[in-house]
């Protein structure tokens, strides 16, 4: 099934999304501001990257940081919102990923940000927006996901698949919880062409009445496009998609 809303109703939804997206990417806490990620190793940590008269120390699952004589223990974003340390334009915060612990960098004058020019799109097209059948797990499956950096991986809970219709072709998705939502990391035939070398993002609400609605139209880049320093999961081979997704954001190559 398309999408239920009127043509014009559907545009000015996707263009409301696209415009908190970029918001978002801009903000001072958004990825274009990911500047620096520094992972730790068992004990006493300095970087010399960093502001001077930071020590980090990392003692199993616990980290700590000494700065000026003074000694307190970080909370990392795992499970968040992570503590945060400020030195000028500089925000620093612990990541825990896989179980291992680094120190993630904002920078809010980053080059990153500095360059952006925004983001090019496929045209919005209702044809993407479909009704998916949801097939519940008895339970939760555990899905351990590689990322963009060798070794990290990130664990979530799948808690079913979605089954729906595309270009003549009945498919399949497995998402994962992320934030109370059903979050989908996938490939497609126009994955390493004209959209993102590593796959593509895209949320959707919990189903309701054994139904979620998929808007391709709102996939998107990963962090991962628009900062080296970022973390992000990979697909699995069940979220490999056989047709081109001819939507959603195209790739984004990071200068």
């Amino acid at each position: 099934m398309s999408s239920m809303l009127p043509a014009s109703d559907h545009l000015s939804e996707v263009e409301a999304w696209r415009s908190k997206r970029l918001a978002t990417l801009q903000a001072d806490d958004g990825w274009l501001t990911v500047a620096g990620l520094y992972w730790l190793k068992p004990g006493l940590n300095r970087f010399a990257e960093l502001p001077a008269g930071l020590e980090w120390t990392l003692n199993g699952k616990r980290v700590s940081l000494r700065q000026n004589g003074a000694e307190r223990e970080l909370k990392p974003d795992n499970p968040g919102p992570a503590d945060l340390v400020k030195s000028g334009t500089l925000t620093m915060f612990i990541i825990e990923r896989g179980g291992k612990y680094g120190v993630r960098v904002r920078d809010t004058n980053s080059p990153y940000r500095k360059s952006f020019k925004g983001v090019e799109h496929y045209p919005v097209d209702a044809k993407w927006k479909v009704a998916a059948r949801w097939h519940a797990y008895a339970q939760p499956k555990k899905r351990v996901l590689p990322t963009v950096i060798e070794g990290v991986t990130e664990e979530y809970d799948a808690p079913g698949e979605v089954e729906f219709k595309l270009a003549g072709k009945t498919l399949k998705l497995e998402p994962v919880l992320s934030g109370g939502r059903l979050f989908f990391v996938f490939r497609d035939l126009t994955t390493g062409k004209t959209t993102y070398p590593a796959g593509r993002f895209l949320y959707a609400d919990l189903a309701k009445d054994g139904v979620v609605t998929l808007d391709f139209n709102q996939a998107y880049n990963p962090p991962c496009a628009f900062t080296p320093y970022a973390t992000c999961p990979l697909p699995l081979p069940q979220n490999r998609l056989p047709i081109a997704l001819e939507t959603g954001e195209k790739n984004y190559r990071l200068h």
